[in-house]
């Protein structure tokens, strides 16, 4: 980065030590164009700038700039930053934690722009929730996002789904207010894009993958279609959280699995990592059901031969008589 050499170049030159150049000008003027991963590791260089890199309003603006929902937070953003930036692996943890609420900050993107913003929380205490697979739902109702163009750029063909894959991004960051911890559990890149063999919907997925003993998929679910005034619009955006074998955790499930991930290790967010990660889980998922088929042929088997050997049990006991 040209303004990293440069800040770094200005404030460790022999001629311009750090000591002798104001505090407000290295935040003002230095600070505040550097990134979060830039910022971050200036922390590292000594006393000084750890405490000015410290300052909530910096945080403030890259966490704002880079997902429009966490405008609506006051404080914290150096902590949200730091969890929400990087893809968690979590480790499962024994048993759920005490969380009366979670609060989801989604972010949709279109060619790298914010396109659309929401904060709500999801109630995760009651019964209900804690036995029924997990699903939160972004738009409501009947509510739809409009696509400021056609995925395909225009021309009046049908729009292709993995041009809309390239240029629709999405951010889902679950809160857990309680641990005051943070996860992403979507990356900005679709994993996996394709048409819905019915309606022809576009169908996009977003996901995580936890990769610690077993294989948890937290994916956002995103369905384009009905073009409404002419424009292809968003219409479902979802997430849930599956095992390998298909199935969908509960809300005590899930609770854990976010729970770990937001204290499980991190590592530095990549589209071409995430896809590697989620197509190491298809093909996990494909040997566990290749291995419940097996299983299920051998069972068949044994079945209709066990009918046969009483069927001729029968017929002898008969013959004999």
């Amino acid at each position: 980065m040209v303004m990293s050499s440069f800040g770094y170049s200005s404030i460790y030159s022999e001629s311009a030590p750090l000591a002798g150049i104001h505090p407000d000008i290295i935040q003002s003027h230095i600070l505040s164009r550097l990134d979060g991963p830039t910022l971050a590791t200036a922390t590292c260089t000594s006393a000084a700038l750890l405490s000015m890199c410290s300052a909530d309003r910096l945080w403030r603006d890259i966490c704002t700039s880079t997902w429009p929902s966490t405008a609506a937070f006051p404080s914290g953003h150096r902590s949200l930053y730091s969890d929400a930036f990087p893809a968690s692996r979590p480790v499962p943890s024994a048993a759920p934690a005490d969380t009366p609420e979670l609060i989801s900050a989604v972010d949709i993107y279109y060619d790298g722009a914010p396109l659309y913003s929401k904060v709500f929380a999801t109630e995760a205490r009651s019964a209900w929730f804690l036995s029924t697979p997990l699903r939160l739902e972004l738009l409501g109702g009947k509510e739809t996002v409009a696509l400021p163009t056609e995925p395909d750029g225009g021309g009046g063909e049908a729009p292709c789904a993995s041009r809309a894959a390239e240029r629709l991004g999405v951010s889902w960051i679950v809160i857990d207010p309680a641990r005051g911890r943070a996860v992403n559990v979507a990356g900005r890149a679709a994993v996996e894009a394709g048409r819905d063999w019915l309606s022809g919907d576009i169908q996009l997925r977003y996901a995580s993958v936890a990769e610690d003993g077993e294989m948890v998929w937290c994916s956002v679910a995103v369905t384009c279609g009905g073009k409404e005034g002419g424009r292809l619009r968003v219409k479902e955006v979802s997430m849930r959280v599956e095992d390998v074998e298909g199935r969908l955790l509960s809300g005590a499930e899930s609770l854990r699995v976010l729970g770990a991930a937001m204290e499980g290790g991190r590592r530095r967010s990549d589209g071409v990592v995430e896809r590697e990660s989620y197509q190491r889980f298809l093909r996990v998922r494909r040997r566990c059901r290749e291995k419940n088929q097996s299983r299920e042929r051998g069972l068949d088997m044994a079945c209709a031969a066990t009918g046969i050997s009483i069927f001729f049990a029968f017929f002898l006991f008969f013959l004999l008589r």
